[in-house]
This record gives C-alpha cells, structure tokens and sequence, in this order.
C-alpha cells in the first residue's frame, strides 16, 4: 500500500454532514488526519479523480450509515462506497480497510450496503457524538497499518499488529477473551509502546488542580511525526546563539511545509533546550516518532551542519549527515536536509519540494543574518520600547535584499505590534500604511506563503477592523499553511470569533497536537469554546495554560470570565485575583464584585482599569456595564469604541459579555456597521 494522503478517508451523505463534522472533530483532535470534503459542489472530473485517489491512498475508509443513505440508491456517498468495495477485493482478507458507523438505529437493519461492510463490525455513534473510545480505536487500527517511521523492529510488534488485526474483526461474543490475550502481548512489547487511549486535553472539571494533574499523553506517535531540536551552537560564542536557534526555526519550518509530515511547533520543541532530558521522554511528551537533533557551527560565512535523525521508539539513528556550506547556500541546505529526512521516514514527495522550503527566502548572507537577529529579538521582547530596533533590524534585512518576502512579513507584524503597544493618531496610521505595504509586497513576490496572508490578516483585524478582508486572508493562510501551529493559532481564533465555532475549535485541538507545550495552543482552544458557550471545557483549557505558563497573566481573566459564565462566582473571583494587576483582570473583577453584591470594589476597579488604560479599553468598559445591566451606558461606550476603532470590537459578535445587549437596535446597528462575515 502507497502512504496515504489522509489517514482517514469520512464518507457521508449530505443530509448527514452535520453529524459527520462532530465525527471528524474528534478524530482531528485526536491527532488524526482526516479526508473530510465539505464541497457544496460535488462531481465532475477533478473531484472524481480526487476522491478515487484519496480512497486508493487512506489507510481506513469510515462510512456513515443513516436513515439517509438507506432511503437513497444514489448519491456521490454510493460512488465512494464503490471505490472502498472495490479496493477491499485487492487486499488480504484480514486486513482492516472499511469502518462502518450508523447514526441512528434503524439504519443498521436495512439499506443497500456493500457485502465487504457486512463482514466488519459496526459503531453506533447516535447523531455524531463520538466518545474518546471511538478515536482511540481508529488510532489504533492506524497504528499498525499505516507507514510510519517506526518499523517493526522486533517479532512483539508484529505480535500486537496481529492481536490488533484479529480483535477488530471478532464478533461481540468473543472480543473480551481476545482483548485479554492482546492484553498479554502488549505487556511482553512494553518496550515498544502502550496501545491505549490518545490522549486530548478535556479535564472532568474546570480547575487548576485538575489540569495540572491531568495524566500524561500515552505513547502513539502519529504517522511521520518529527520533532527538531534546537541545534547546539559549536561556534564558541554564546553571541552566536540566535544564528543556531534561527537555523533551527529554519529547518523546522522547512519540514512543516511538507504535508505528509507532522511536525511539533517551536515552542514545545524549544522547551527542552539546555534540559537534560533523553531523547525518548522528549518524544514521549510530544508524541512524536522521531527526533531530529544537530548542532551548527559558524565561521564568517561559512556553517558546519550537523544533523542525525532518531527513531524515538528504539533510540537508533535513521539517518545523519554532515554539511559544510556557504551561507548564502542556506536555502539549498534546508531544501537538502528536508528531502533527506523525509526520505528517512519513507515519505513520499510530490511535486518539486524545494519550491515550498525555499518560498520567501533569501540568498543573501547578510540579509538572511539580520533577520535571524531581529526574529530573535521580536521573540525574547519583554516591552513596546524594544520594537523600535526589532523593526530596524527587519528593515536592514529588507535594505541588503528587497526581494525577501519572510523579512517582509514579519516587519508587518512588528509594525502591527507597536500600532497596538506604543503609537496613535497620525503616527499609528503611518505606522499602518507600512505594515500594509510590507505585507502586500510580501505576498507579491510570494504568493503561496502563508505567513504573510497572516500579516495582512492580522493588520485588517486592528488596523481597519474589516473583518471581511481579514476573513479572506485568515482563510487563505490555514489552507497555505495546516501544519504551522502559528497560522492555526491566529486564524482558528478569527474564526471562532467569527462565529466559526467547529472551525475554531478544531483549529485549536489541531495547535495543541502540534505544540502541545505552547500556552497559546491553549488560549486559542479556551477562547474558541469560550465563544462557542461550553464553558467548562473553556475552564480547563485555560487552566491548562496557567500550567504551562504561570507567569501570562491574561489566562487567569480568561478562566476567570469561563467560570463567571458557569455561575461560579467565588471561583472566577480566585482566578481573577491571582494577577490582579493587569487590565484585563480588573476588567473581570469589575464585573464580578458587582454580581457578587461588593458595589464599591467592584467601582474601585473600574476606577483603576481606567486610570491605568483610559479610553482604549471603551470595548471593555461597555462589556462591564451591559453585565450590571446599564444597556444605556454600556451603549455609549461601545459608540465610543466605534469612534476610536477599538480592536476589541472584533469580539462583538460573540462575546457573551455582551448578550444583554444584542437585542438593543443600538448594538444591531453597531454590528450591522462592522459588517462582520457570514
């Protein structure tokens, strides 16, 4: 069998494409990659090749049986089923291809089904909702089929593929016996790996205990999964460590470009540097089935690479290679070193990959050397006032090659920084008009990268608030760009706030699969199912991100509006105090002393949030008098917040802050004036 393109490939009749999105959710969130069309266009040529390439190439196809496809003869679904029946007559007869799930009793018990979907057992899944077990099976029946970067090295594992293979096919009466003597197998391959459930972030209770002690990850790599480390830096100048680190964000961009790879985001795989911690607990924490690890050595214009590939299940090394390159070669290197472990992980590349590595870069040594610096720097910035030379920094880049499309984009987004941090009136919207210009030149001399349709996405949001255009770009972005945590991050928020709550919240699973150490990966989740009402899942995720980082004070306002929602007042107050400095937080406990009956704290601090920000936080101050049920007041702050362009009027139309108000034909022209997307 060929790699697939998807692991999964979801079948369904249009009737039924609401409940089949809750199946794909989970699946995604479980770390599974999943062919799912949502085309409102369906047929002609193009799609038909399409689709017979992906149901010749997916590892499981999962069919959804209903009321809807029984009552029907034909159908787009009839000719998917036929291509699945079809392949099943060309593979061994124990092998698992076909996943049948009915939505609905009566489906089982009628309607025109392929013989081959006959012989396996069925999974009822009433109306799309999918428990944790019904991932966990799928990740299982994945495991040992699909091509991995872990081989089967030792006669145990072909042992647990075949338990596996078996135990799938019996019927009910005999699978707890077989799930024991698969449970006996798997105890003699523990070195190997625990065949149990994937583990997704979903605490019982919305605490901060309970996520902090939530267990860790089991062990299930996906398919081609790969963490790169941060390169040690050989050049015997402690100067010389953003060169190493920018070489390694470099190579992990390059590898997360490839769509058959799944790479961990930088900040999970940063986590563990200067960390004494062996490779298999890295992988283990990431859940990832190799490593990539190296070190960099710079004289002048002259870089030593040093790479080696390791397979996290066994500790061997796939692959390694030593580099001595000029630097501006350094487009090239990162194409060569992408292919190399690609191939090591029997990856099969389509088209010219180097046109994707390459995308955006410079060949100029010392273009390419004042970027590394600046990113840097914009990472590791602590206040506004180090925009300034971050921003001189891009701007030297950009002046040694006009063509560097990466340098482009990020100087919009430093721009698009100090618009929000440090500068208005005239100086804010000059500081626009070059954020714009930098971005659209990007995407000029770049249109496939992804990074600056985020930028101009990003400067639409808090520059124009046009929504609109800025829905565009976000758009274009996640479909450039699936695999990087960054682009999910930024654009899985727009979306929900948007009102794209799936959309929103798949995205955010999908960031905490690829960066599950990052912060924000959590922050986007909580504020997506946040905005979605489910509000003890938005708990725990924030909660998740105090975990993660203690000190980001945001995350204990956020928690603290989910717990406020949930009618836990004492606890939302906790949350909310814990960092009580920050605006945002007083903000939160200028609403919750005044539903908690303690009017004078609760006018003490809004008397600080607006001593400390004044009119910039008018969004902020009408979302605080709508929740005290002043509609009057809290509708001549948000005119206010119209006045002023406030970016935080892009939460209008779903912060339940504002519920109160959305009746009031004053909030319906406001957001009718925002013209927010459909």
């Amino acid at each position: 069998m060929t790699d697939p393109s998807h692991a999964v490939f979801l079948s369904y009749a249009s009737q039924d494409a609401q409940a089949a999105q809750r199946i794909c959710e989970a699946l995604r969130g479980a770390g599974i990659e999943v062919w799912f069309d949502q085309s409102e266009l369906r047929g002609g040529d193009v799609w038909d090749q399409k689709i017979r390439r992906e149901i010749r190439d997916c590892a499981l196809f999962i069919p959804v049986i209903s009321a809807n496809t029984a009552s029907r003869q034909e159908g787009y679904f009839r000719l998917e089923w036929d291509l699945a029946d079809q392949r099943t007559h060309m593979m061994a007869r124990n092998r698992v291809f076909i996943l049948p799930v009915t939505l609905d009793a009566s489906a089982e018990l009628g309607g025109d089904v392929p013989e081959s979907f006959q012989r396996v057992q069925w999974t009822r899944l009433l109306a799309g909702e999918t428990p944790p077990s019904f991932a966990d099976r799928v990740q299982r029946l994945l495991l040992p089929e699909a091509s991995t970067p872990i081989r089967a090295a030792t006669t145990a594992q072909a042992q647990i593929a075949g338990a596996n293979r078996t135990r799938v096919q019996a019927s009910r009466p005999a699978r707890r016996g077989l799930l024991a003597a698969a449970a006996v197998i798997a105890l003699a391959a523990v070195a190997y790996f625990a065949v149990n459930k994937l583990w997704v972030s979903k605490p019982a209770t919305a605490s901060a205990t309970s996520a902090a002690n939530a267990p860790a990850a089991v062990f299930a790599p996906p398919p081609h999964s790969i963490a790169v480390l941060p390169f040690v830096n050989m050049s015997g100048d402690k100067d010389q460590e953003y060169f190493s680190e920018g070489m390694t964000e470099e190579l992990l961009n390059s590898l997360s470009r490839i769509n058959e790879l799944q790479v961990a985001a930088r900040t999970s795989s940063f986590a563990f540097k200067d960390k004494d911690v062996d490779v298999a607990t890295i992988a283990h924490r990431l859940n990832v089935g190799a490593v990539l690890e190296g070190s960099v050595r710079r004289s002048g214009n002259t870089i030593r690479i040093t790479a080696q590939l390791i397979n996290a299940v066994t500790g061997f090394h796939l692959w390694s290679q030593t580099y001595d390159r000029d630097l501006g070669d350094v487009l090239k290197l990162q194409t060569d070193i992408a292919t190399a472990v690609a191939q090591a992980l029997k990856v099969t590349l389509l088209g010219d990959i180097s046109q994707k590595i390459e995308l955006g870069g410079t060949r100029n040594p010392a273009a390419f050397d004042a970027y590394l610096r600046a990113t840097k720097a914009f990472q590791s910035r602590h206040e506004a006032k180090d925009l300034p030379s971050i921003i001189a920094a891009y701007t030297e880049a950009i002046r040694l090659d006009g063509t560097f499309a990466l340098a482009l984009a990020s100087r919009s987004v430093a721009l698009t920084s100090y618009i929000t941090e440090a500068v208005s009136g005239d100086a804010a919207r000059e500081t626009f008009e070059k954020a714009e210009a930098d971005a659209r030149l990007a995407i000029a001399l770049a249109p496939e990268l992804a990074q600056a349709h985020a930028a101009l996405a990003n400067l639409f949001e808090v520059g124009t608030l046009d929504f609109a255009k800025a829905n565009e770009e976000h758009e274009r972005a996640m479909t450039l760009a699936p695999g990087n945590a960054e682009v999910l991050r930024l654009s899985g928020k727009f979306a929900a706030l948007m009102g794209r709550f799936d959309l929103g919240i798949s995205a955010g699973h999908r960031a905490v699969v690829l960066d599950p150490l990052a912060r924000a990966s959590y922050s986007l989740l909580g504020n997506a199912l946040y905005a979605a009402r489910r509000y003890r899942e938005a708990a725990a995720a924030f909660a998740e991100a105090i975990r993660l980082n203690p000190d980001f004070k945001g995350s204990y306002g956020n928690r603290g509006f989910a717990l406020y929602e949930l009618g836990d007042l004492d606890g939302a107050r906790g949350s909310c105090e814990a960092k009580r400095d920050y605006w945002a937080n007083q903000q939160c406990l200028a609403i919750v002393y005044d539903r908690l009956g303690r009017r004078a704290d609760a006018e003490a601090q809004l008397a600080q949030m607006k001593a400390s920000v004044g009119d910039s936080a008018a969004y902020q101050y009408a979302t605080i008098y709508a929740q005290r049920g002043d509609r009057a007041k809290a509708l001549e702050w948000l005119d206010t917040a119209m006045r002023l362009r406030d970016p935080g009027l892009i939460l209008l139309k779903t912060d339940p802050l504002l519920d109160p108000l959305r009746k009031e034909p004053r909030f319906e022209a406001i957001e009718w004036k925002l013209k927010f997307p459909a």
